[in-house]
């Protein structure tokens, strides 16, 4: 199944769920953690995903981010059918398409600031020298370009979290999934965070999708969803339910 790069049309869903389950195995046991999940995510939406610990929010987050398959169900990205997807296919729409942000930034630290956005861009094949200009230009965005030759131990929380932000942009991805990207951070760095995120949402039309407990950030998202007991949950729509 050839998949090229996905067409930008805020007029088609990108992401499609229509009756995903997944479980995980303790033992004997088969232990539930998503029951028949049926979602539409829209092109540039921004959308929230709350629910308590171990309800499923972070095993909804793998699926969608391609690295976990769930047992059951439907789940089309792009138009494409990734339960057919082959492994190498899975990784190519991974790294060209989406871009992570994590809680605990997951950035090597041995590599600088620069190189650590590069990287993205490295698995692609792209030329050293090309790859650090665009990540140099991400950096800027950031307002990290002085920070660039720094490695992880020499940058605050927050500058961390800048530089994922970063490295998560330079391959122009179509979605950003942040699983709690603010949970290590101050308020005031949170809050910077939480901007960031969104301005890129709105500015670029990327589709943002954040995965977090926290309820006092849930306003500034044009979806709620709520996962309770495995199970999907709309909590708020605002605005056009295609384009909020």
């Amino acid at each position: 199944m050839p998949i090229g790069r996905i067409h930008h049309e805020d007029t088609t869903a990108l992401i499609t769920l229509k009756g995903v389950s997944h479980g995980y195995r303790t033992g004997d046991q088969e232990l539930p953690v998503l029951k028949h999940v049926t979602l539409d995510i829209w092109r540039g939406q921004s959308c929230v995903i709350l629910g308590a610990s171990g309800s499923g929010k972070s095993t909804l987050l793998n699926i969608l981010g391609l690295l976990d398959r769930p047992d059951s169900g439907q789940f089309h990205f792009a138009g494409h059918d990734m339960q057919r997807a082959s492994t190498d296919e899975l990784a190519s729409i991974r790294n060209k398409e989406i871009g992570f942000v994590f809680q605990s930034f997951n950035l090597l630290p041995r590599l600088t600031a620069l190189d650590n956005v590069a990287l993205p861009l490295s698995y692609r094949g792209v030329p050293r020298h090309a790859a650090r200009q665009c990540a140099m230009e991400q950096l800027q965005r950031v307002g990290l370009a002085e920070r660039a030759m720094h490695r992880p131990a020499e940058l605050s929380g927050g500058q961390c979290q800048r530089v994922a932000i970063a490295r998560a942009l330079v391959g122009s991805p179509s979605l950003i999934l942040a699983d709690e990207p603010t949970g290590n951070l101050d308020n005031q760095t949170a809050t910077d965070i939480l901007n960031r995120l969104l301005t890129l949402n709105r500015e670029q039309s990327v589709t943002l999708i954040m995965v977090t407990h926290d309820t006092s950030m849930t306003k500034h998202f044009g979806r709620q969803l709520e996962i309770h007991q495995g199970e999907m949950h709309e909590i708020v729509t605002i605005g056009d339910d295609k384009h909020a």
